[in-house]
């Protein structure tokens, strides 16, 4: 096993990716940050539930040549219609991708093909904080490509960005990277999906950027079913502008550890935010999500429900922080953290904060822990069902209230048949 410090400066040794002069600076400055920060531990506040010890254990090495799929090989992944970008091992795969179904008004496209964009030069590397994470440095040093969206009206088809990971002789880093930018009064439906074809060790450390300006509105699905001896590490920064609308499901379902930061910052005053999430763990998996809403101006709205369910000897963590900056009157916030224990191994932490410094503001926040309800199991068991199956319907109800939502009906009906298959497994 490896130290911290040495699995560290195992990711140091990757390899150096060309750039355009203005990303090269911002590569040069996000490594001098990394090699100062290193990797957080439990004395870390944000880290102190997540314990990152298995990812230590090995010594990841940069892609050095990419696997060559079919479209066989990710079939099961695909949305219908959709227009759709795919990442082999964080790199652009064109022979897999279909831009065909792109409309008028939207560019979908590899990140390394528009460095010469202006927009995206204005955009990049603005907002995920580079300076402050470890993670969020690597990635931007070390990324080889991601996807480029820039919205500038209604969009109605759904954006699928399609990150696989593949197997590999040696446990491998890979860098996805995506950058989102909504124009004024547009609107979007972006599905960002990490999946995984065999059952070999990689690390995965993803960061996207979104911005949406006045009035526009997104829909943001990110799903993460790696395989479960990976390791995914995600952080998504989000600004939204004036009268905007960002709407977010988070599902973590794969990986032997995963940890997903949500930090979205209400810069335009009515701005909406609707962040849903749910963790389904087993075995002895560990699921942290952080969350970070600042309401830095007036008459913001911020709808939360994060659910976690864990099995076995499972490990989820949940920590939600909405701040209520002074100035920020008017300011309409909810959040609640509900969470199912299936096994006595198990084993959830939540929190939920609300930091306010102003008094014009309606604001609360609930949580609950707890195992499936005895009288329902009682009534299911009571009409012929067996315990394990009406374990598992309730199970799917709980998760199905998160999953409902998701304005894609193949990915609704594809991830109601993986929760029921899940359940019906084997719990270690």
């Amino acid at each position: 096993m490896l130290t911290k410090e040495q699995c560290f400066e195992q990711l140091l040794l990757g390899k150096t990716v060309k750039s355009e002069n203005w990303l090269k600076q911002i590569r040069l400055d996000a490594l001098a940050h990394a090699e100062i920060l290193n990797f957080p531990s439990t004395r870390h506040d944000d880290w102190r539930f997540t314990d990152l010890s298995p990812l230590f254990m090995h010594g990841f090495q940069s892609v050095g040549s990419f696997a060559k799929l079919t479209s066989g090989d990710i079939e099961k992944f695909l949305i219908p219609g959709a227009i759709r970008l795919v990442f082999v091992d964080g790199c652009y795969a064109s022979e897999l991708s279909d831009l065909t179904q792109t409309e008028a008004g939207v560019t979908v496209a590899s990140l390394a093909d528009r460095f010469g964009d202006p927009q995206v030069e204005k955009n990049f590397g603005h907002h995920a904080p580079y300076k402050q994470d470890a993670f969020v440095a690597l990635n931007t040093n070390f990324f080889e490509d991601g996807a480029w969206v820039h919205v500038a009206n209604e969009v109605a088809r759904t954006i699928h960005i399609l990150h696989v990971a593949t197997r590999r002789e040696v446990p491998s880093a890979i860098y996805p990277r995506c950058m989102v930018v909504m124009d004024a009064s547009s609107r979007a439906t972006l599905v960002e999906d990490y999946v995984g074809l065999g059952d070999g060790i990689y690390f995965s450390n993803a960061v996207t950027e979104v911005v949406l300006k006045e009035h526009a509105q997104l829909q943001h699905v990110r799903v993460q079913r790696e395989e479960k001896n990976a390791f995914h590490i995600g952080h998504c920064s989000v600004e939204s502008g004036r009268g905007s609308v960002y709407t977010a499901t988070s599902l973590a379902f794969g990986a032997r550890v995963s940890r997903h930061t949500l930090h979205v910052t209400q810069q335009g005053e009515g701005a909406e935010m609707h962040l849903d999430g749910l963790a389904l763990i087993a075995g002895r998996q560990i699921a942290d999500t952080h969350t970070r809403i600042d309401h830095a101006v007036p008459r913001g709205k911020s709808v939360q429900l994060h659910k976690c369910i864990a099995d076995g000897s499972a490990h989820a963590i949940f920590s939600g922080k909405i701040i209520v900056h002074a100035g920020a009157v008017g300011t309409d916030s909810v959040q609640s953290s509900r969470n199912l224990l299936l096994s006595d191994k198990a084993r959830i932490d939540t929190q939920p904060q609300l930091e306010i410094f102003n008094d014009d503001v309606s604001c609360k926040h609930g949580a609950t822990v707890g195992q499936i309800d005895a009288d329902a199991l009682f009534f299911l068991k009571s009409r012929g069902f067996t315990e394990e199956r009406a374990r598992n319907l309730l199970t799917h109800a709980f998760a199905a209230e998160i999953i409902d939502k998701i304005p894609v009906p193949s990915l609704v009906e594809s991830l109601g048949r993986a929760i029921l298959e899940r359940m019906s497994g084997v719990r270690t």
